[in-house]
């Protein structure tokens, strides 16, 4: 027997939310704001392609992000990027970045301070 997926709960939020509270989730943000799409002036974080920090109890992490479009040129890279800047946080035991499409990355999830880079405010 096959069961249909059900669409999510309404109110569900899109982007799994991050372990904000943990004690190295600072020193992760700063991590992941080293890195740069090297076609926009503008840390990943910044852009809003970081979606998910999840840090475990044991400090395992695991990132889930996105690009500003699936044919980026450095798809294939970027999430090593972020991994080999995340595994330099003192006392992260290890990283695990998985990449998604799902939802799709808009302009809206840029912060204040990438759309001021970027001349859109």
């Amino acid at each position: 027997m096959t069961t249909d997926a059900q669409p999510p709960l309404e109110g569900t939020p899109l982007i799994k939310p991050s372990t904000t509270e943990h004690p190295l989730h600072d020193s992760v943000v700063e991590a992941c704001r080293s890195v740069f799409d090297p076609e926009i002036p503008v840390n990943i974080y910044d852009l809003g392609l970081i979606y998910t920090i999840e840090i475990s109890g044991e400090n395992d992490v695991k990132i889930i992000m996105t690009l500003t479009a699936p044919g980026c040129p450095v798809a294939g890279e970027m999430p090593t990027w972020v991994q080999d800047a995340v595994e330099c946080v003192d006392g992260i035991k290890s990283v695990d970045v998985e990449m998604t499409f799902d939802p799709q990355w808009g302009m809206d999830m840029m912060s204040d301070e990438a759309r001021l880079e970027l001349g859109f405010m």
